[in-house]
């Protein structure tokens, strides 16, 4: 039996946890095929997100010491600016058979160690929000002294939730635009395109249902068609017509080095969080 534990039960660690118990690592799952199985224990402050956890049988802790006194693997579900309370309050449970899983933007391996102890076992994750829907993206990166068993189970807790891809941990802080925060602003990309259709006479729900369909349906074209990225746009666009009319309008506005500057500027908020 293996304890896995998450210090905060917000969105993100509910996700993963769900994710766990629905794909049958959960040992109280009847699904469970893994061998050996995953008891989920949770803290956080706020009782009622503890609450919601009981269908997916996750055992609640009164404080987050308790639990990483029962668990191998701590999760710090948390927001980075809560970081340093919750590594001061654990640092004296903490031993070298720990493997600690950091979702916190910004923050590195080596930043973990010095609040806990030095040869601190830490796992690297910026998981997105999809993670909601089983449909999550994560990006791992693994920090010395971790085993590869540590890191495949610690894989596969990600996997159950979505797809996983693994990176060098100096890359940590780029990565986060790319999956982390990228949700956000495709969001609000969705959102000018159901507010032009709103301001012609379109019904809001339509609008959403037909673009939100055509996300899904372009991305698994990136996904799995086979083309690039530049030929996917050319196989929509015909000379003289009214995809070519909207995508000078886009470049007129400089769309991709928004986006750049938007990536950018999601990096050094990183580098911020880190100092």
């Amino acid at each position: 039996m293996i304890n896995v534990g998450f210090i905060g039960a917000g969105n993100m660690g509910f996700a993963i946890m769900k994710g766990i118990f629905d794909s049958g690592l959960c040992k109280c799952n009847d699904k469970c095929a893994a061998s050996p199985s995953i008891q989920l224990y949770a803290f956080d402050t706020d009782n009622e997100k503890l609450k919601r956890l009981e269908q997916y049988n996750v055992s609640a802790c009164i404080s987050a010491q308790e639990l990483a006194e029962r668990c191998k693997y701590i999760f710090l579900a948390i927001k980075p600016q809560q970081l340093d309370e919750v590594l001061d309050n654990i640092k004296d449970k903490i031993t070298s058979e720990n493997v600690i899983i950091s979702i916190c933007a910004g923050i590195t391996g080596e930043y973990i160690k010095s609040k806990t102890i030095p040869n601190a076992k830490v796992v690297l994750v910026m998981p997105n929000t999809p993670l909601l829907l089983g449909e999550g993206a994560s990006a791992l990166a693994r920090v010395e002294p971790v085993s590869d068993d540590e890191f495949e189970l610690v894989c596969r807790i990600f996997s159950s939730c979505g797809e996983i891809a693994v990176i060098d941990k100096e890359k940590m802080k780029e990565i986060i635009a790319i999956n982390g925060s990228s949700p956000a602003f495709i969001y609000l990309y969705a959102k000018a395109f159901v507010d032009y259709a709103k301001s012609v006479g379109i019904d809001e729900s339509v609008a959403k249902t037909l673009f939100a369909k055509t996300l899904i349906g372009s991305a698994k074209m990136i996904t799995d068609s086979g083309n690039s990225i530049d030929e996917l746009i050319k196989m929509v666009s015909s000379k003289g017509g009214t995809t070519i009319a909207g995508l000078e309008k886009l470049r007129e506005g400089n769309l991709e080095d928004t986006v750049k500057k938007a990536c950018e500027a999601c990096t050094k908020r990183a580098y911020e969080l880190a100092d």
